[in-house]
């Protein structure tokens, strides 16, 4: 914890010093009281004394006024949060060849299950959409902060012939906050200077290349257009293969096709060849979203806490002794 104003912590000096007064005060009461040697004479004409309630009730005040000297303090706390913008689409691979059991229980499996861990990994107030692409792209989840929504869509996805990656692309970038408009832009325009880069991320994970739909290049030239970058995860193993009515057809990684596409847009390249590679993965891309830092103000709390303190005194004082201190 931090404080904006330290300087005004000086002030609980003045708290010091009435709690020392305080004390001595009460001291200086007991060296009074011992003066009467005949014990019974000074229970006749001395009332009866607080004791604890008394010391309970200044401790309450000396608390209450600490409390709202940190307040004037403005104390704070450092946390990062994601850009304001800041959105990101997933596009998942359910292409047939995702059913390879080379990564148990299946390709698809595991990466959704690395996929709605990614989900719990990003700021939370980094939008996540989903998108699922075999022959044709789906948007399961639009760009939300809803953690839940995206997690079931995650679980949702099904297998389908056919993997249209471009299709996917052109999607995702529709799906991006404020993407659909850079886009019309981008097409309308015959600027030639370098867009800045998008607040939004695409993320492809597939184990295959363009089977069906709109080619990768023209997909990768929109993102381009858009300042969109892609960063797109090789996932599975060489070894993997699918039964498709009863044949055995092997379907390995495309590599290359997957690192053009993130290479052209400026985007990274990843691999992955187990569950728990494809975590680190997801890991390594949840933390290079762009942060920034920003101070959360506590002074409320300790407003609160100083109101309740003063409240609970005088509440106690009027109870005990009829009267507020």
């Amino acid at each position: 914890m931090t404080f904006l104003s330290p300087e005004r912590l000086l002030l609980l000096i003045v708290v010091g010093v009435l709690a020392l007064t305080y004390v001595l005060l009460r001291l200086r009461s007991s060296r009074y009281a011992l003066r009467f040697t005949n014990l019974e004479l000074l229970k006749s004409v001395a009332p009866k004394t607080a004791g604890w309630r008394r010391h309970l009730l200044a401790g309450f005040t000396l608390v209450a006024l600490a409390a709202l000297i940190v307040a004037l303090a403005q104390p704070a706390r450092t946390r990062e949060k994601a850009t304001e913008q800041a959105t990101i689409v997933l596009a998942i691979d359910t292409s047939l060849s995702m059913q390879a059991t080379d990564v148990a229980p299946s390709r698809l499996e595991v990466a959704q299950h690395a996929a709605q861990d990614f989900v719990d990994l990003v700021p939370e107030n980094v939008e996540v959409g989903i998108i699922g692409f075999d022959g044709t792209a789906r948007l399961e989840s639009s760009p939300t902060t809803d953690r839940e929504r995206t997690k079931t869509a995650i679980e949702s996805l099904e297998l389908g012939p056919g993997t249209a990656i471009g299709d996917a692309i052109f999607l995702g970038l529709g799906s991006l906050s404020d993407a659909e408009k850079q886009l019309t832009a981008a097409e309308s325009s015959q600027a030639t200077e370098t867009p800045a880069p998008s607040p939004g991320r695409l993320v492809v994970m597939s184990d295959g290349e363009t089977t069906a739909g709109r080619e990768n290049d023209d997909a990768v030239g929109a993102a381009a257009a858009t300042g969109v970058q892609i960063s797109t995860i090789a996932y599975g193993t060489d070894a993997g293969i699918v039964e498709v009515q009863g044949d055995t057809i092997p379907v390995p990684v495309n590599r290359d096709a997957l690192f053009r596409i993130a290479d052209n847009s400026g985007g990274a390249f990843y691999e992955a060849a187990s569950g728990a590679e494809l975590g680190d993965v997801f890991e390594n891309i949840g933390t290079a979203i762009e942060l920034e830092t920003e101070q959360q103000e506590l002074a409320l709390w300790f407003v609160a806490l100083g109101l309740a303190l003063s409240a609970a005194a005088a509440l106690g004082s009027l109870v005990w002794f009829s009267r507020l201190p």
